[in-house]
C-alpha cells in the first residue's frame, strides 16, 4: 500500500516529544469515545485530554477551501470556543486547520486527530500548528509512531472525530469528501450531524446541501448548533465569551462587561422572579425571535435560567 502523500522519512522534522499513551481501560481515555462500538485500543497523545472536552464540537470540511468556507469556520470555531466548547477536526489543511487556529485564537482548547503517527510531519509544514494544539489542546492518533498517512488510514481516523465530539459540522464538502463518512459515523454514533449551505453552482456545497436533504440540522449561525446541543452541555463546564487569554475569575459584575446593549437591556427586565417571554418582548420593544436569541446568550453565560413555559429569570 502507498502512502497518501508524504512518507514517514518525511516525518524527521517533527521534533520528538513525551507522548503520552493509554489503552482502553485506561481511566485517562476520554470515556465518551469508549462508548463508541469500535474505539481504538491505544490512543497516542501529544498534549492533554480533559474532563471539559467532553463538551466537543467537531468542525470538519474540504481541504481546498473557498474564502466563504474559511470565513464561516472561523466564525463558528471562534463562537463555540468563546462559549467553552472544545473544538475537535482532523488537522488536514483548508477547513480543519482553519477550525483549530481560530479556537487557538480564542483561547479555547482543540483536538486534533491525525492519519498518521505522532512523529509524521503531515501535511507537511504544519508541526508549528501541531504543537501550537498540543499546548492548548491535544494531538491524538491510535497509529502507532512512524506510521505514514497512508490513504485507508483516513476514513479510520474520522470516527474518532466523530466520537469524540457532542456533534459534527461539515462546511464545504464535495460529493466524495471524507467530511462525509465523518458525518456518516457521527450518526451512528449518536451524535448531532450539521451542515453549512452555500453558493448552489459550487461542487463543494452538494455536500452540505446532501446532508440538509437527508436531515441535518442546516447552521446559520451559532445558535444553530448550541440550540441542539444545548441538552447535553454540561452546565458546570461552559464559560461566558471571553477574550483570549486567561480565564478571569467570573462575578455577574465582571461578565456584565462583556454584554452587548441588547443583552444589557433584556437581562435588566428579567428579575428574580420568572417572567415571560412574551413581557419581556413587550417591555423591551424588540422583535420576539431577537428577544429569544438574546435570552438564549444570556442563558449560556449563565445568567439567566429558562424555565418551562417560556418563562425566565436570573441565574442564582
Amino acid at each position: 500500500m502507498r502512502p497518501s502523500g508524504p512518507t514517514a522519512q518525511e516525518g524527521k522534522g517533527i521534533t520528538q516529544r513525551e507522548v503520552t499513551q493509554f489503552e482502553c481501560a485506561d481511566e485517562r481515555y476520554p470515556a465518551w469515545l469508549r462508548a463508541i462500538h469500535d474505539p481504538p485500543a491505544v490512543l497516542y497523545c501529544d498534549g492533554s485530554v480533559e474532563p471539559g472536552d467532553r463538551q466537543a464540537v467537531a468542525i470538519v470540511g474540504a481541504r481546498k477551501a473557498t474564502p466563504y468556507g474559511l470565513r464561516v469556520t472561523e466564525t463558528l470555531a471562534s463562537e463555540l470556543s468563546g462559549l467553552g466548547f472544545t473544538i475537535v477536526s482532523g488537522f488536514a489543511r483548508g477547513i480543519d486547520a482553519a477550525a483549530h487556529r481560530a479556537a487557538l485564537e480564542a483561547g479555547g482548547r482543540t483536538i486534533a486527530v491525525l492519519g498518521c503517527g505522532l512523529d509524521v510531519d503531515y501535511p507537511p509544514g504544519h508541526a508549528p500548528l501541531r504543537a501550537e494544539i498540543a499546548a492548548g489542546g491535544a494531538v491524538l492518533t491510535e497509529f502507532v509512531p512512524g506510521t505514514p498517512p497512508y490513504a485507508t488510514n483516513f476514513p479510520r481516523r474520522n470516527r474518532i472525530i466523530s466520537g469524540l465530539a457532542l456533534g459534527v459540522v461539515v462546511v464545504e464538502a464535495t460529493e466524495e469528501s471524507g467530511s462525509l463518512i465523518t458525518a456518516r459515523l457521527a450518526l451512528e454514533q449518536g451524535r448531532e450531524v450539521f451542515a453549512v449551505p452555500g453558493p448552489l453552482d459550487a461542487p463543494t456545497s452538494r455536500g452540505p446541501h446532501g446532508l440538509i436533504k437527508q436531515g441535518a440540522k442546516l447552521v446559520e449561525t451559532v445558535d444553530d448548533v448550541v440550540e441542539e446541543l444545548l441538552p447535553q452541555v454540561e452546565r458546570p463546564l461552559l464559560r461566558p465569551v471571553r477574550a483570549a487569554g486567561p480565564a478571569p475569575a467570573c462575578s455577574r459584575r465582571t461578565e456584565a462587561h462583556d454584554l452587548t446593549p441588547g443583552e444589557r437591556g433584556v437581562l435588566g427586565l428579567v428579575g428574580k422572579e420568572p417572567r415571560h417571554l412574551d413581557d419581556l418582548t413587550e417591555q423591551s420593544r424588540l422583535p420576539a425571535a431577537e428577544v429569544a436569541r438574546i435570552l438564549l446568550g444570556l442563558e449560556l453565560k449563565l445568567l439567566v435560567h429558562q424555565l418551562p413555559g417560556q418563562q425566565y429569570c436570573l441565574k442564582k
